[in-house]
């Protein structure tokens, strides 16, 4: 028996013992200096563990899979400078009707998230603009914060967010990184999505 049929073998009694159903869960995601796939992969993990298989793929990736194929759908998307990827928005237009059909969850990954007060889905700024940018009303919302690299940065880039963290009270030493993700939040994100009442009675219905 290969790696891969043991794998799946092994997520199928994980969830069989709890007397859940095994879900197909798609997450795609959209990322620019890495630390949204990093999250997104975490989310995977986390999801696997609870026994459930899950399929990562990049939002602006053209061979993405189609949603009816799976039984949940997870958006995660990153802001810059203010803004979530257009590209997200088309996708999200382009296929609303299918999104809507099948249980579904979205989270957006910024910096600002990095405040108390602000690390909500109903407190973040970015979150409920696009909320109301979006026709879409995803079954389940939250907000994670990133990760500050100015290393990695471009020249531009690093500039641009010293000013921006100078003025929001964050880190301008050109040299810093530091990692605000709330990986705790994060596998409590998991376990509701992992909880998201499959569409239909019955596992697979449509």
């Amino acid at each position: 028996m290969g790696k891969a049929c043991r794998r799946m073998l092994n997520l199928r009694s994980s969830a069989s013992k709890r007397g859940e159903a095994v879900a197909s869960v798609l997450i795609l995601y959209s990322t620019t200096d890495g630390q949204t796939l990093r999250i997104c992969q975490r989310l995977q993990q986390h999801i696997e563990a609870e026994g459930h298989r899950v399929t990562l793929v990049s939002i602006t990736d053209d061979a993405a899979p189609h949603l009816l194929a799976f039984d949940k759908v997870v958006i995660g998307a990153r802001i810059r400078y203010g803004k979530h990827q257009p590209e997200v928005f088309a996708f999200i237009k382009a296929h609303l009707v299918d999104l809507q059909r099948v249980p579904n969850a979205f989270f957006s990954v910024n910096i600002v998230a990095r405040k108390p007060e602000k690390n909500r889905a109903e407190t973040n700024p970015y979150v409920r603009k696009f909320l109301n940018k979006t026709p879409w009303k995803p079954n389940l919302v939250d907000v994670f914060a990133g990760k500050l690299d100015y290393p990695r940065y471009g020249f531009f880039d690093r500039q641009v967010i010293r000013f921006i963290m100078l003025m929001t009270k964050g880190p301008t030493d050109p040299a810093a990184v530091v990692e605000f993700t709330d990986w705790q939040r994060l596998a409590a994100f998991a376990r509701q999505v992992c909880a998201l009442e499959l569409a239909g009675s019955n596992h697979g219905e449509r």
